[in-house]
């Protein structure tokens, strides 16, 4: 399952394009010094798909990046992790990162994207995500609640200590 088709990016963001990639793990690299992901992860969910992979771009200067996909629910990808394609059963958008550098923050860019976001997921059960370094809150603002119980104990320990795995169902579509 793809979910919807979506073609326009939120204001002020757009499609993220394979030359971004270099960009957007240097931005990575600078808002997650903790959780560090290889360059081919980006490249990887970017290939597998298109449709939730945004970039904010600022003067020339990539300013923040969104990237979601597909996957079975409840198994998000582990950190650092290809996932080699999707499962064909997919029932759920998982929000894999949505980042912006400190000078982009405090303007609403990331509630214009993460707005898109879920759009794409309204064709899925659910949206999920893990939230890192406390903002378990900021995502509460958009619907989402703690889902911590459907996971293994450890599951999310690449992560540290205060990941949360969280969830949002989608109105209108039956959740599994």
């Amino acid at each position: 399952m793809d979910g919807p088709a979506v073609t326009a990016a939120p204001p002020s963001w757009r499609a993220m394009r394979p030359d971004d990639l270099a960009a957007v793990c240097v931005l990575a690299d600078r808002v997650h010094p903790g959780l560090r992901e290889d360059p081919a992860i980006f490249a990887e969910r970017l290939a597998l798909y298109p449709a939730g992979c945004f970039v904010l771009e600022r003067r020339q200067i990539i300013a923040g990046y969104a990237i979601a996909h597909p996957i079975r629910y409840p198994d998000p990808p582990s950190l650092n992790m290809r996932i080699g394609s999707l499962p064909p059963d997919c029932d759920a958008l998982y929000i894999h990162d949505v980042a912006l550098s400190p000078e982009a923050r405090g303007e609403g860019q990331a509630g214009a994207v993460i707005g898109h976001l879920l759009q794409l997921a309204a064709g899925f059960p659910r949206a999920c995500l893990v939230s890192v370094y406390g903002t378990a809150a900021f995502w509460q603002r958009f619907g989402f609640s703690d889902a911590a119980a459907v996971l293994p104990s450890g599951a999310l320990s690449a992560y540290g200590e205060d990941a949360r795995f969280m969830q949002r169902l989608t109105p209108d579509c039956a959740a599994t």
